[in-house]
């Protein structure tokens, strides 16, 4: 990572839950998400097709590894930090079930014990920055795959400034996922190919600016 991520501000009384209360009302298309992002809502697509391949494996490896009681999925999910005055929806989370009695439409962080996000050249900074910043304050994993670099880095051990331990290996080589976890992931299967030419540049995110 070349650049720290910058501290968050707390948004302004009342904006956070304004802004939470749009994106439920929203008509998000078909294989989009929203999250809120910097203080804007902000729609982009979800994963390309070819990284189910890659989301399975991860999936079906934490399974057998996940703390009692919590659930791996990749359903499109808001999970809500209101002390940051964000709402992200992780490529790949891991969170106590129980969060998911609740009515509505998004959850609490604080259920978290890990989530995953793969790159894209329209999300790589917010993943780098402004989600590694959050996440690093209340979850206690964080698995980050650079599909462009072709790596995957894990983050743990959360603080008030961020996660205070990290660790990174090429795809192919194994990665020990931390507590409370604790094993060997296998990235033989995370290398995905691109054609001649080919770019991620085709994702592009949209800003919908939210309340003031």
């Amino acid at each position: 990572m070349t650049e720290r991520p910058t501290a968050i501000e707390a948004p302004e009384p009342g904006a956070f839950e304004d802004m939470l209360r749009i994106v439920e009302e929203m008509d998000t298309p078909v294989g989009y998400k929203a999250e809120l992002i910097r203080g804007k809502i902000v729609v982009s697509p979800w994963s390309k097709l070819r990284y189910k391949k890659v989301m399975k494996s991860l999936r079906l490896q934490l399974e057998p590894h996940a703390p009692e009681g919590h659930d791996v999925d990749v359903a499109p999910f808001l999970f809500t930090f209101p002390g940051s005055g964000r709402g992200f929806g992780p490529d790949l989370h891991v969170a106590d079930e129980t969060v998911f009695d609740a009515d509505g439409r998004h959850a609490d962080g604080a259920a978290l014990s890990l989530v995953a996000e793969l790159t894209s050249d329209s999300t790589k900074d917010v993943d780098w920055l402004d989600k590694l910043d959050t996440y690093g304050r209340v979850v206690p994993v964080y698995l980050l795959l650079d599909m462009n670099v072709q790596e995957i880095s894990a983050f743990w051990d959360p603080s008030p400034k961020g996660y205070r331990s990290r660790t990174n290996v090429p795809f192919g080589r194994p990665l020990r996922v931390p507590a409370p976890f604790d094993f060997e992931l296998d990235t033989s299967e995370f290398v995905v190919l691109f054609g001649e030419g080919e770019s991620e540049a085709g994702n592009v995110d949209e800003d919908i600016q939210g309340p003031a």
